[in-house]
């Protein structure tokens, strides 16, 4: 366990690119490690989770190369060309990892366990096990449906037309992945439209696919054919610093090359709802996405409902709006969010008992809450070993009367290595 210390602090200031995307990181390996050829992923997430997915496909016998710091050469080997592990996969805190592979792993010629540290035994997999085994896929779970997850090869996979019962893309692309190997042809509708780095990477990796915000179709029988992925900056990571300056008076930040798709930026329509001076500039394409340099300056911010048809594009940003709502003017409401309480942590219960640590009122419901903006004052807060949680109390403390003590902040690593450094870079007062 890590602890930081978050002080109140200056402007901030200064240009900066946060690392690359996980949830692309994820996939570039994924698919490169099954398509046809070598592939070359630059801008790729030096993150515990995304190191887990690559050791991984090690495991099954990919060839993956690191010839400097955030890039990986890929040697695939075909859509049938995976090999079984020589021992349980581990996934390590990666949720994203886990359900993709589960997807991925259905259709293999092996059998296969994907193991995970203590946060991620705990996250359910019903939701993933429930339309692969309607595909055809047997999947054993421990009790409660959670991991260990053993899943069964040789099994002959049938496409599917499935509506998800809650909007979530790490299912839907399981739910593709699996059909890459299935007979006929397999259909997916969401509630709500989430996040299609699954669908747009298929594409670039030349899988026939056709998609369209809230729906996906495609059908096996067909190859991947190796390309080149540029991983852009991850925009949940920019988060933090676009809460930090929007809030630090005087502050502002230019965040480089930022990935703006509009399936992910559901928190910059809300903060701009909220008042926010975030402005784009030097919009273009990397690596099939859109990105843009965001500039953001110190701007007043105050209370809103957020709009329930953002929500699923900011699912993993939920706690650092939590932030921006406690230091807001009036209150804010947020609604249709019960997808927060089986993420790392239950993330409404350990930022309602951080925020009101840190005096803030704050009252629970059962899918999000209702947050009274007023002033930080210090203390001590339990990051509950969630990286996003402990990046946002870093934020609070900035604002804070007194110094924030942050309980259990080693898992940052998971997804945003390098984070303390940056954040002082700028002017964050943090020390550990």
């Amino acid at each position: 366990m890590s602890d930081w210390i978050s002080a109140p602090a200056g402007p901030l200031r200064g240009e900066l690119r946060v690392p690359g995307d996980k949830s692309i990181s994820h996939r570039a390996i994924m698919l490169a490690a099954i398509a046809e050829g070598t592939s070359r992923i630059s801008g790729f997430l030096e993150g515990e989770d995304t190191r887990a997915t690559a050791r991984a496909f090690a495991q099954m016998g990919v060839r993956i190369d690191a010839p400097q710091a955030s890039e990986r050469i890929v040697h695939g080997v075909g859509l049938h060309g995976l090999r079984a592990a020589p021992k349980s996969i581990d996934c390590g805190n990666a949720g994203t990892g886990m359900r993709l592979l589960t997807g991925l792993l259905a259709g293999q010629r092996f059998d296969s366990t994907l193991i995970g540290d203590e946060s991620l035994s705990r996250r359910p997999m019903r939701r993933v096990i429930e339309p692969l085994s309607r595909m055809g896929a047997k999947i054993d779970a421990a009790e409660g449906g959670t991991p260990p997850l053993h899943i069964c090869g040789k099994r002959t996979l049938c496409g599917i037309g499935y509506e998800l019962p809650v909007a979530s893309a790490q299912v839907k692309s399981a739910i593709l992945l699996a059909g890459l190997y299935a007979q006929g042809e397999t259909r997916v509708r969401e509630p709500h439209p989430t996040r299609d780095y699954t669908e747009r990477m298929l594409a670039a990796f030349g899988w026939p696919i056709e998609f369209a915000p809230g729906r996906a179709r495609l059908s096996g029988g067909h190859r991947l054919c190796a390309t080149d992925i540029d991983v852009p900056a991850d925009f949940s990571s920019a988060a933090f610093f676009l809460v930090a300056a929007s809030l630090v008076p005087g502050s502002e930040l230019t965040l480089h090359a930022v990935g703006i798709n509009p399936r992910r930026t559901g928190l910059l329509s809300a903060l701009r709802l909220m008042g926010a001076d975030i402005r784009e500039s030097n919009a273009r394409c990397l690596g099939g996405e859109p990105v843009a340099d965001l500039i953001v300056r110190h701007a007043p911010l105050h209370g809103i409902e957020v709009p329930v048809e953002i929500v699923p594009d900011m699912i993993d940003e939920f706690p650092i709006l939590f932030v921006a709502a406690a230091a807001a003017g009036g209150a804010t409401r947020i609604r249709d969010a019960a997808e927060l309480r089986v993420k790392e942590s239950d993330r409404i219960a350990v930022m309602a008992k951080g925020l009101r640590e840190l005096g803030i009122r704050i009252e629970e419901t059962p899918d999000g809450a209702i947050i009274i903006g007023g002033k930080f004052v210090g203390g001590e807060v339990d990051s509950a070993g969630d990286h996003r949680c402990a990046m946002s109390f870093a934020v609070a403390g900035l604002l804070a009367r007194d110094a924030v003590r942050i309980r259990d902040c080693a898992n940052v690593a998971t997804s945003f290595p390098g984070f303390f450094e940056l954040a002082c870079a700028t002017g964050f007062g943090l020390a550990e």
